[in-house]
Order: C-alpha cells, then structure tokens, then sequence
C-alpha cells in the first residue's frame, strides 16, 4: 500500500495572497492529484502542464509544485522521445534506486 504524500502548498504570488483567486483552487487540485502520482508520473505530468505554460513554464510549475526545475525539463525530455527506454511495468530503470535492506546487510556482514 502507497503511504500518503504531503500535499504541496504553492509558493507562486497568487497563492500568496490572502483573498480568493480561481488560480489559487486549480493549484490546490493540481498538488492534491500531483501528490496520488508515482516519481515519473508527476515528472510527465509536470512537464505536460509546464509546456503548455509556454516560456518561463518550468519556473511557474516548480514554483507551484515544489518539484525542481531540472526534473521537470527531464520530463519534457522523456516525453520528447515518446518515453523510449522508459519501463512500463516499474517505476524506476533496472539498478536505480536504494539497494535492498537484504543486500546491505548481507554486505555489511561479509567486510
């Protein structure tokens, strides 16, 4: 089972502000959805709506979504190349990712 995620809150000026803006419920929704997403996911997705956004979108969205600008230019690079090399049946490619407590372990008692 998915832990639950933190929900971002958006640090863009509209946000910002105290009184009532629509932007301000469509950044909410878009945290709240970005938070259901796996790693890839949320890079794609990001990069979708940065795009979209057209110039300066990758700083908008980090600065709506908390993600790094540099993940989100990897998304667009990842979907610029239809998502080539990219497992879809895993999250991450082959080797990525923290190595099993079983590995360590075994490792640690070998040395």
């Amino acid at each position: 089972m998915q832990e639950a995620r933190e929900i971002y809150q958006c640090q863009c000026s509209i946000c910002s502000r105290s009184d009532e803006h629509p932007d301000k419920i469509v950044h909410r929704q878009m945290n709240v959805f970005v938070s259901r997403l796996n790693e890839q996911e949320r890079r794609w997705f990001v990069a979708i709506e940065s795009r979209a956004r057209g110039y300066g979108g990758d700083s908008e969205m980090s600065e709506i979504t908390g993600m790094h600008v540099e993940t989100i230019r990897r998304g667009r690079r990842e979907l610029d190349e239809d998502l080539a090399g990219r497992p879809e049946d895993r999250v991450r490619l082959p080797g990525g990712g923290r190595p099993s407590l079983k590995k360590t372990i075994q490792t640690s008692l070998t040395t």
